[in-house]
């Protein structure tokens, strides 16, 4: 699944949205809230989620400049190379 196939509901959070949701999702996983239907459900939610987020991140990734000096002494500015 891509970003263009995830819920409406979901590519409209923001990152931080979407992450605050998915660490109640999983904190609920962890104390076995919920039967295993719940479970299950909530865990296709969480990766729904989950990929949402991979790809902000990588969106915001692919925004990043680093500005550097050239030897003359000018700035420049090239894409962010973790």
């Amino acid at each position: 699944m891509t970003e263009t196939e995830l819920p409406d509901n979901i590519k409209a959070m923001s990152f931080e949205q979407a992450l605050e949701e998915l660490r109640g999702i999983v904190d609920g996983l962890e104390r076995g809230d919920g039967s295993l239907d719940q479970s299950i459900k909530a865990y296709e939610r969480g990766s729904l989620l989950r990929m949402h987020c991979d790809a902000k991140l990588r969106e915001a990734h692919m925004k990043i400049e680093q500005i550097r000096v050239k030897a003359d002494g000018t700035p420049t500015s090239e894409p962010f190379d973790a």
